[in-house]
């Protein structure tokens, strides 16, 4: 093991110093040249065609040797940032408790795999759980963010019995987040993160709790809707969390139907004539697929919407329930018929539209 350790810096070490003396080695060529030379020293057509020659040789290897090392950082660079992403946005399996997921996320930063985008989903004893959030701003100033915030949510999901006690806990961490950072900065850290939280009963029974974050799609038959039409509660951060977070009952997600989660970089894209990405549109264009085919196909109308990466970060979430339908046991009729009368959902006394933040 000590012989390994002491291997580490000197490769370190040797590839400085190629990096520092090759450059210093064509220097050294092309002055040595210049100065002791006899064919430099002279004036005529042929000498001065010599001393281009080497001279455009010792360029080229310089900006080769630049080239290669520059490469070589990127490629670095790169599987350091898909190492990050790995532990941030770690890949969702593609089943969990019996429901099937597929989660994509589109940094609008050029050549960041990541940004201020952020989900999960986990399977608990009181359901499954998902988070979907996004912090102010992009990049990678928000990737701390963003790890703060799941990195609670991940903890809390598994000991918290409701919704609200977990997002108390988001809260908590968020603030104890930028809190440290304006002590280590100097600065006031003024960024909040919209948040939505999703628990999907073993009944398929819907329970949200939003924070600023636009509401979810529904996806039924051919039938595209919002998960809800309420007003959400503040983004975490600016406002302190009501004393009510008892949860909003969103209905029954029965087998078959999709729930499509995003963030509203997807709804602010536009087009080079400034007219925004109907989302809801597209899902209807989409169809009913597996959520990795609903997946690109978002992605793909998107891009092609914008002519290229969106302005902010997008990140698309889709979950189908999978589950076997449940006859309800002394119920006439079919599962269907019994499965529509839960599907019922509770009239909302707030018809605004969300405002995405």
């Amino acid at each position: 093991m000590m012989r390994f350790k002491a291997a580490v810096p000197r490769r370190g070490l040797l590839r400085r110093v190629l990096s520092m003396g090759l450059p210093t080695m064509w220097g050294a060529v092309a002055i040595t040249y210049k100065l002791t030379c006899p064919l430099a020293q002279e004036n005529g057509l042929g000498a001065r065609v010599a001393t281009s020659a080497v001279f455009f040789a010792v360029g080229t290897g310089l900006i080769i040797h630049v080239r290669r090392a520059l490469l070589r950082e990127l490629r670095q660079a790169r599987q350091i940032a898909g190492a990050a992403q790995s532990v941030l946005l770690r890949p969702l399996p593609p089943r969990i408790d019996d429901l099937t997921v597929a989660a994509a996320q589109l940094s609008a930063d050029r050549g960041a795999t990541i940004g201020g985008d952020l989900y999960e989903v986990v399977a608990t004893e009181h359901g499954v759980r998902v988070v979907m959030g996004d912090v102010r701003g992009h990049g990678l100033a928000a990737i701390g963010t963003a790890a703060a915030v799941l990195g609670s949510f991940r903890e809390a999901v598994h000991d918290e019995p409701d919704l609200g006690g977990v997002l108390r806990r988001l809260d908590r961490a968020l603030a104890r987040h930028l809190r440290d950072r304006a002590e280590r900065d100097g600065t006031v850290a003024e960024d909040f993160v919209t948040v939505l939280m999703l628990e999907i009963g073993r009944d398929g029974e819907l329970r949200a709790l939003n924070c600023g974050h636009p509401w979810p799609y529904l996806l039924s038959g051919s039938v595209v809707e919002p998960l809800s039409c309420a007003d959400p509660m503040p983004p975490l951060g600016p406002f302190p969390l009501p004393a009510d977070l008892s949860g909003l009952q969103c209905g029954h997600l029965l087998p078959g139907e999709t729930l499509v989660l995003h963030t509203d970089g997807a709804e602010d894209a536009r087009d080079a004539g400034g007219r925004f990405f109907s989302l809801r549109e597209a899902l209807g264009g989409v169809g009913v697929g597996a959520p990795q085919a609903v997946l690109g196909g978002i992605f793909t109308a998107l891009l092609n919407h914008t002519g290229g990466t969106p302005k902010d970060d997008v990140a698309l979430l889709v979950l189908r329930n999978d589950r076997p339908r449940q006859p309800t046991p002394g119920a006439r009729g079919s599962a269907e018929s019994a499965a529509t009368a839960a599907r019922a959902r509770p009239a909302t006394t707030h018809p605004q539209p969300t405002t995405h933040l």
